[in-house]
């Protein structure tokens, strides 16, 4: 398996090097074309001479082969000057007669509608130029090959090769480096995490920049770790009070069985003792029960049923089966804001789930009113449902309420003022976020209020 490194070294090789193989391509394509432009340039310069001297000065052969030698000008390989007569069909004047028949192959291909013409053939550039004086039409064919030129290429060729060799090799070992140095701060950040462990979680990732990519892992890695040592924290938390929870009624239940095993009592004694066993059990089955809907709906979060559920009906279901529990409970429910579309008291949601979430609420604002009363307020209205839950008991401290919705806990005033295991509204909590919803608490001296908020079947669509 490659490691980040060496793939990095490699892609950035591969890059930059189809880049300087680009670029070297165009600066040699280029270079061609300008070299053949050139030498073109020059064999037409070598035309118009011929045709001065031929045409213009009318001179002798001898006269015009001893001008065109002049040891002034530059030689060029294997150069051949001829001109062609269009109506004696006849090289009538060649620098170079016994290899005339070369320039003769090209003398189909001349197009008396162009002025001048550029052929190549092998290593041999031409240059055709037509002319209409001198007793008719004559071409003048100038021939050669650019040596100095094609040199010029190779060693142009050679030096590109060996500069992209050299910029591959160097790309190579810069890459590798440049690589390392951006990949450094990974190698710190895997030795901090490395020492991170459950009795430690607390610890956290630093990193100098947390601007840059590397800085916002490191961030997104921390909220995970902020995340990790809350789950811990609760479940240390879980498990303590479910020992302490379950300890208590255990305790209780084997220290009554032991002392009514003693010595042997009258019959009241035996009632007294098993109507304490029987709530002490009660009490211990209401806890488990409750342990397992909050088990069971955590665990079984994205495999509950869903289906359409109105609201309003469960409600009242929901407040009938908790007055049947508990009688001396009083649920008033106001359905003033009832809208009149049946869509909108629909929710997309587990029906068993939500009635446990709207009995422990009910339950929980009932038990702790001083009159046992419960006011639900219900309202639909912009793709949601509201359900608030009054009573007039006793204000939340402000400093409890962020935490009334953890597992197991419970305020000191609540505590004392009633029974209860403080799981209840930990199942609400979970629940409503199952369904998308929220839950919020607002207490003041009045009374307290829980707002659950459910978006309708509409809307998740």
């Amino acid at each position: 398996m490659i490691n980040i490194r060496t793939r990095l070294t490699y892609q950035f090789i591969l890059i930059v090097a189809v880049i300087l193989l680009f670029f070297s391509l165009g600066v040699y394509f280029f270079s061609r074309l300008y070299l053949q432009k050139r030498f073109y340039k020059r064999l037409q310069d070598r035309a118009i001479t011929t045709t001065t001297l031929l045409f213009d000065l009318q001179q002798t052969d001898s006269t015009i082969l001893r001008l065109i030698e002049t040891p002034n000008r530059e030689p060029l390989l294997n150069e051949n000057i001829s001109v062609y007569n269009e109506q004696t069909k006849q090289v009538i004047f060649s620098t170079n007669p016994a290899n005339a028949r070369f320039h003769q192959q090209f003398i189909p291909q001349l197009d008396p509608a162009s002025q001048t013409l550029y052929l190549k053939q092998d290593n041999y550039q031409l240059v055709a130029i037509h002319l209409t004086r001198g007793g008719g039409g004559n071409w003048v064919i100038v021939s050669g090959i650019d040596q100095a030129g094609n040199d010029a290429l190779d060693d142009l060729r050679r030096i590109l090769i060996v500069m992209v060799l050299a910029a591959v090799l160097l790309l190579g070992v810069s890459g590798w480096f440049f690589a390392g140095r951006a990949l450094a701060p990974m190698s710190g950040i895997v030795r901090q995490v490395n020492t991170i462990f459950p009795a430690n979680v607390q610890q956290r990732v630093r990193h100098p920049n947390r601007s840059d990519e590397i800085g916002v892992l490191v961030a997104t890695f921390n909220q995970l770790l902020d995340r990790i040592e809350q789950a811990l924290n609760t479940q240390k938390m879980f498990i303590a009070n479910v020992s302490h929870e379950l300890k208590n009624p255990l305790t209780r239940i084997s220290s009554q069985i032991d002392v009514a095993l003693i010595q042997k009592r009258e019959p009241e004694v035996y009632e007294k003792t098993l109507r304490s066993l029987q709530e002490d059990t009660r009490s211990l089955a209401q806890l488990t029960n409750t342990l397992l809907e909050l088990a069971n709906t955590v665990a079984q979060a994205k495999d509950l049923p869903m289906e359409p559920v109105r609201m309003d009906e469960l409600l009242w279901e929901a407040k009938h089966q908790l007055q049947q529990w508990h009688a001396n409970y009083q649920i008033r429910l106001d359905f003033t804001a009832f809208p009149d579309d049946e869509e909108a008291l629909l929710v997309q949601g587990n029906k068993a789930a939500l009635k446990v979430l709207l009995m422990n609420l009910l339950d929980n604002a009932c038990k702790f009113s001083p009159a046992q009363t419960a006011v639900v307020t219900f309202a639909a209205s912009e793709g949601t449902i509201r359900i608030a839950v009054y009573n007039q008991g006793l204000p939340i401290p402000a400093a409890d309420l962020p935490h009334i919705f953890q597992p197991f806990f419970r305020a000191n005033a609540t505590a004392q003022s009633s029974k209860g295991h403080g799981v209840g509204l930990a199942v609400v909590a979970q629940v409503a976020e199952i369904h998308q919803g929220d839950i919020n608490v607002q207490s003041a001296h009045d009374g307290t209020t829980f707002t659950l908020t459910l978006p309708i079947s509409s809307v998740l669509r």
